[in-house]
This record gives C-alpha cells, sequence and structure tokens, in this order.
C-alpha cells in the first residue's frame, strides 16, 4: 500500500487517465467528477473517510471515468493492481468485501438515475443535504452541523441541477 496525501483542490488523476489503483480515502474529503462533450460539469461522489474508488481501473483496462479532487486536505492509502491480485486470491474476505463494495456502489448510482428521472430538484436538494448530514454532519446543542466543504455550485453538479 502507497500512502498519498493531497491539499485542498489538488487533483489526483484526471478523467480519461490511465489508471491501474485502487484509493481509500482516510482522511479528508474528495470530490469525483465528470465532464460532458461540452463542457459542463457533473459531480458524482463526495466520498470521506473509509470510501473508496478508482477501484474500476483494476478490472477494466479503460480509461478513468471521472476526475478524482481533494475537496480538503486529504490523504490517501492506495492499492495496484499487482498488490491486489494476492489479496483477492489468498483471503476470500478481502474479496468479499470489494464484491459488497461494488455492489454498494451500483445500488447507489441506480437510486441516482432513479432520483434524476423521478424527483424534482428540490427533493434532490434535500435527499444530497440528508445524505451529506448523515456521513459528515456532527451533533450539536443546536442539531446537527454538516461540514460537507462544497460550493453551491458543486452541490448543485451533485444534484444535477446545473
Amino acid at each position: 500500500m502507497t500512502d498519498t496525501e493531497l491539499e485542498r483542490g489538488e487533483v489526483l488523476f484526471n478523467e480519461g487517465d490511465s489508471g491501474d489503483r485502487l484509493y481509500v480515502v482516510l482522511d479528508g474529503k474528495i470530490k469525483l467528477g465528470r465532464t460532458s462533450g461540452d463542457g459542463r460539469e457533473n459531480l458524482l461522489a463526495v466520498l470521506g473517510p473509509g470510501q473508496m474508488f478508482g477501484e474500476l481501473s483494476l478490472f477494466d483496462p479503460g480509461p478513468r471515468s471521472a476526475t478524482a479532487t481533494a475537496v480538503t486536505d486529504s490523504r490517501l492509502a492506495s492499492l495496484g493492481h499487482a498488490e491486489l491480485q494476492p489479496w483477492l486470491v489468498n483471503r476470500p474476505d478481502v474479496a468479499r468485501g470489494l464484491l459488497f463494495q461494488l455492489a454498494h456502489r451500483l445500488r447507489r448510482t441506480n437510486e441516482v438515475v432513479a432520483d434524476l428521472v423521478f424527483s424534482d430538484v428540490p427533493g434532490r436538494v434535500a435527499k444530497a443535504l440528508l445524505d451529506l448530514s448523515t456521513r459528515f454532519g456532527r451533533q450539536a446543542d443546536d442539531g446537527i452541523h454538516v461540514h460537507h466543504d462544497l460550493t453551491q455550485e458543486e452541490l448543485a453538479q451533485l444534484v444535477g441541477a446545473s
């Protein structure tokens, strides 16, 4: 495993780059985004500690499907294809865990597609804020404080409203 540190705003990899590493967020927040042919941006996800990304490059030789950028100063652990293979062969629990994460990601993608089709923008914003509060919120005397570190434009991109 390799440790990587990123400063806020630093790009780890770009959409279209070749890739061969899976990353796990240890500290901080990472955003995954795509750019359309006409230059519009879409924010796919905001990831925090314990969440992984970049795994597609380990199983599919195609280019990176998104750009990964640090939303805050961040620390990541990464694992390359050659390092992962022995883990998958010798540790079935690791393989099951990876499959669980991939299934969870697919389920989340299905929910996002359904929200884009069936929910209006205010509903998608409310759902996104609830999700961010669950993952990044801190209980306080006056409620839950959510420090998601996103701009209004990024929040709009996250819910498909930009």
